[in-house]
């Protein structure tokens, strides 16, 4: 007697747990996927802003007027543009009260700035801990299904009086492929969320950088 061991026919004849199983490593893949797709364009996005505002910020001769420009502009902007103009609009809010030093008018700025960098950051990392949940749990989902299968093989082999691999195959095939799933929606999260955090961390230091760099010539501008 042939039997079928297509992986549609296994999936279709284990048991209510295994596919319970399989179907949440499915949508967990789905989402994770999903996830991918998103994050990266927003780091891609996140990447070309940084580096077309940086082009800005350094061809501008008054950065006063280039604050006014992009105050009048209806795109809020992200990362450093941000962070320039937090830091600007409380450099220019403190300078023009009376009797407040230079150095608390640096640090107010500076505050400001690191206020927009966290915001930045957080809103970066958002959903990256979704990726390494289901990283690091799918393939203890995947291993559960697949232990619960083989038990249900072993199991069945009892009610009978002489066994033979032809019997067992299905079984232990079909839990295998929980094991599958697992590994199949694990890997490329595990993956993908090491290249995300990458990138995040070069982008925090790129920030990091012009913020330091802004600092200076604030603190330029505060001593005249």
């Amino acid at each position: 007697m042939h039997t079928d061991l297509s992986i549609a026919s296994l999936i279709l004849g284990a048991s209510l747990l295994v596919k319970f199983v399989m179907l949440a490593l499915l949508l967990a893949s789905v989402a994770s996927w999903t996830l991918v797709f998103r994050k990266r364009r927003e780091l891609i996005s996140a990447k070309r802003a940084a580096a077309s505002f940086e082009d800005q910020f350094w061809a501008a001769d008054d950065l006063t007027a280039l604050f006014n420009r992009l105050a009048n502009q209806r795109s809020a902007g992200d990362g450093t543009q941000r962070m320039f103009e937090a830091g600007f609009k409380e450099f220019a809010r403190l300078r023009k009260k009376d009797g407040i030093p230079p150095d608390m008018v640096l640090e107010g700025s500076q505050r400001s700035m690191r206020i927009a960098l966290s915001r930045e950051l957080e809103a970066l990392e958002a959903n990256l801990p979704m990726l390494a949940t289901v990283g690091s749990v799918s393939p203890y989902i995947g291993l559960f299904g697949t232990v619960w299968g083989i038990m249900n093989s072993f199991r069945g082999l009892s009610n009978t009086h002489q066994a033979t691999l032809a019997m067992v195959a299905p079984g232990i095939s079909e839990a295998l492929i929980a094991t599958a799933m697992g590994l199949f929606a694990a890997i490329p999260a595990v993956i993908f969320y090491n290249r995300f955090s990458s990138d995040i961390d070069r982008l925090a230091s790129r920030y990091e950088i012009f913020l330091e760099e802004f600092s200076a010539i604030l603190q330029r501008q505060v001593h005249v």
